[in-house]
């Protein structure tokens, strides 16, 4: 049976992985993989995640399975995040996830069953395995263009030209902050106008929310979220903490659905339960377990603020320094956009050729697109960094 199938196509970032890590050179540089890295390369688990892991291991008094939706204690508190404390939860559902990805994969279940002739409306571009995702659900997938490579900014012109044009029922895949891959975020002005077209148009909003508290800070980076939600009578959303929690391998994630009324609210959830049942059954728990007491006790919550705080300066920090360091090589300011975008990835206006030449020549590993892992530069050797860019271009 086996012998008829095709090929499997390799995922270029996870293949990448693999080149970096049989990559003898001493001073390689890996930039494509999206996790976070401090100063010495390493993705640590956080202090305020081991103590929880503790106090959870101390109490936990059973491991019976926990339901399709998940840790409730969880949801609520993921709610809580996303959408503020004085959310209209009337209206808001929860069900915990295998992490975002499984967010992302549910909810496109469940709007698969409910709009089975709607498209969804990806930026382009996009996080590759948007594409998969979407796909795999289902759905016949459309582009809106977002960014310009030739001028490294959003094309929010085109953008709002392209989804005013767009079907009504259609779906909108819409980044909340840190947009990956490139770093440019939409400001307040323009997530109005995005509201605007989704009301005009009956457009539904899919909010993929990944890296809250990378951008601006946790509150400042749910503004577009919270502002949609006012906005909005039906939107769902994908979190993760994979990112701001640094539980990337634990798969916690929540999918929420906001409704007209607590009614459709409850009949989104019961379908959502449905759709998690006849896919994995049931969510794992340790992640979940502990990000909710991280994010439920006053004092761990505070020293995970702290924590991430440090993070996310840092990655500010190496931005800043890294345009310089481009700026000075290349006696320019062509990459000084990347101090003004957010999160983890920015992109290099790099070619096939040039990232190739960077990984056999050099050893620096860069997705195909020229998306860099802002949290992976070398802090003590931009410039080296720098001038080796500079020199292939």
């Amino acid at each position: 049976m086996f012998q008829s199938l095709p090929e499997a196509k390799t995922d270029a970032i996870l293949q990448l992985l693999a080149l970096f890590r049989e990559d003898t050179r001493e001073n390689k540089v890996d930039l494509g993989v999206g996790v976070y890295k401090d100063a010495a390369g390493a993705t640590p688990v956080m202090t305020a995640i081991k103590k929880a892991e503790k106090q959870l291991l101390e109490t936990q008094d059973t491991k019976s399975y926990v339901g399709p939706i998940g840790s409730r204690p969880f949801c609520s508190a993921m709610v809580s995040q996303v959408f503020g404390s004085d959310a209209d939860t009337d209206r808001i559902r929860c069900a915990q996830s295998a992490g975002g990805s499984g967010a992302l994969r549910i909810l496109s279940d469940m709007l698969r069953k409910i709009r089975p002739n709607a498209k969804v409306w990806v930026s382009d571009p996009t996080w590759p395995n948007h594409v998969p995702l979407l796909t795999a659900a289902g759905f016949e997938l459309e582009r809106y263009q977002y960014y310009d490579r030739s001028t490294n900014s959003i094309t929010f012109d085109q953008m709002i030209n392209t989804l005013s044009a767009a079907p009504e029922n259609d779906i909108v895949l819409l980044h909340g902050c840190c947009h990956n891959p490139t770093g440019a975020d939409l400001n307040m002005d323009q997530w109005k106008a995005v509201a605007d077209v989704c009301e005009k148009r009956s457009l539904f909003p899919f909010v993929d929310f990944a890296y809250q508290g990378f951008g601006d800070g946790l509150e400042e980076d749910a503004q577009a979220i919270r502002y949609l939600a006012s906005r909005m009578p039906e939107m769902v959303v994908a979190a993760s903490c994979s990112k701001n929690l640094g539980l990337y391998r634990e798969r916690a994630g929540a999918a929420m659905v906001l409704a007209e009324n607590s009614v459709n609210a409850d009949r989104a959830l019961g379908m959502l339960g449905g759709v998690i049942r006849s896919n994995y059954s049931m969510p794992p728990d340790h992640g979940a377990n502990i990000s909710n007491i991280v994010l439920s006790d006053p004092a761990l919550n505070a020293e995970w603020q702290g924590e991430l705080n440090a993070m996310r300066d840092r990655m500010i920090g190496l931005r800043v320094a890294f345009a310089a360091a481009l700026r000075k090589r290349s006696n320019s300011a062509d990459f000084d956009f990347i101090t003004e975008q957010k999160g983890m990835f920015s992109r290099l206006p790099l070619n096939t050729e040039q990232i190739e030449t960077l990984r056999s020549e050099h050893g620096i590993y860069i997705v195909g697109d020229g998306r860099i892992n802002i949290a992976g530069l070398p802090g003590d050797a931009l410039d080296e960094l720098a001038e080796t860019i500079v020199s292939v271009l």
